[in-house]
């Protein structure tokens, strides 16, 4: 039986000991990076700088939701605007794997950045246990390298600290809850962001639409859920599919692009089962997106894939 008082004394302790001097921690705003902050700012005070990367692959208002949040946990706390440099080095990528290296990458070389800046030589990390099964390590196949585990350079000038590594997505959401951490609940966003949910090149205008279809797929199911046509998934979103298809606006012919709906019920992440969204909801999200993005999309399809063989996200 998982024990969240007793792991968060032991892990608060565990970073005491193992960070000697000035940390930063990469912030989503999501539960992990949250709990891990939280956790963190116990151990070492001031000494912690929480640092949000606005990669410009963010969801809809997350960038300011995320400062919100940050604002009332009295941890120091920075916002950096790296847009710019996410999307001129995934410029021309489209290979799953290649796109998770890259923003890897990018994504410690920011903190390396902002660490030299801060003085820091620890970098903690909201890492759980199936970011580093999924990424592979040799005896294990790589399912896909998340971010923060197989898309990490292999000449980072910062050691880590990983409070959560041997957590699943339900013990760390115990352990928010005794925090009493705003996020708990939310459900969970991939690392790499929206460049995962879009299966084409990762540009400012792919991003703009999968953005926008994910906005009306979480407001819809929301809406749903709280009107009591349906139960609130674990995960639910937008992906922008790379296939052009022909439609009809009006009298003229259209050709647009395609939408993916993916929502899933799950305990921990590792296996998924597909949810059953009313048809009526779905009417509605492929009304919104279409009415709302008409020059653009002209299709949209719902995904019943379990994992496996899926995955909960497609890339």
């Amino acid at each position: 039986m998982f024990d969240a008082d007793k792991f968060i004394e032991e892990a608060v302790a565990s970073v005491k000991e193992k960070t000697k001097g000035k940390a930063i921690i990469a912030c989503s705003g999501g539960v992990d990076s949250s709990v891990s902050a939280v956790i963190a700012g116990r151990a070492v005070g001031d000494r912690l700088l929480a640092v949000f990367v606005d990669t410009g692959l963010m969801r809809k208002g997350e960038v300011e939701e995320v400062e919100a949040m940050f604002r009332d946990t009295g941890i120091n706390f920075k916002a950096v605007d790296a847009s710019k440099e996410y999307f001129e080095a995934l410029k021309g990528v489209t290979e799953p794997e290649h796109k998770r290296k890259v923003i890897g990458e990018k994504f410690i070389r920011i903190f390396e950045r902002e660490a030299k800046e801060f003085g820091a030589k620890y970098l903690v990390q909201g890492t759980i246990a199936p970011d580093w099964i999924e990424s592979g390590d040799g005896v294990r196949d790589t399912i896909k390298s998340h971010h923060n585990v197989g898309g990490l350079p292999k000449d980072m000038d910062m050691t880590l600290v990983e409070p959560l590594r041997d957590l699943y997505k339900d013990e760390v959401r115990q352990v928010a809850r005794k925090l009493g951490i705003k996020s708990s609940e939310r459900q969970p966003f991939p690392g790499p962001g929206l460049a995962v949910r879009c299966l084409a090149e990762v540009t400012p205008e792919n991003i703009a639409v999968v953005r926008e279809a994910c906005f009306i797929v979480e407001d819809e199911i929301r809406k749903a859920a709280e009107a009591e046509k349906m139960k609130l998934p674990w995960q639910y979103f937008a992906v922008l599919l790379p296939a052009r298809s022909v439609g009809v606006q009006g009298d003229r012919r259209a050709y647009g692009r395609t939408i993916a709906v993916r929502a899933v019920e799950s305990i921990d992440g590792m296996t998924a089962a597909h949810s059953d969204i009313p048809l009526s909801v779905l009417n509605s999200i492929s009304q919104r997106i279409t009415s709302r993005m008409k020059d653009e999309v002209n299709r949209v399809v719902y995904d019943i894939t379990d994992k496996p063989p899926a995955t909960i996200e497609w890339e």
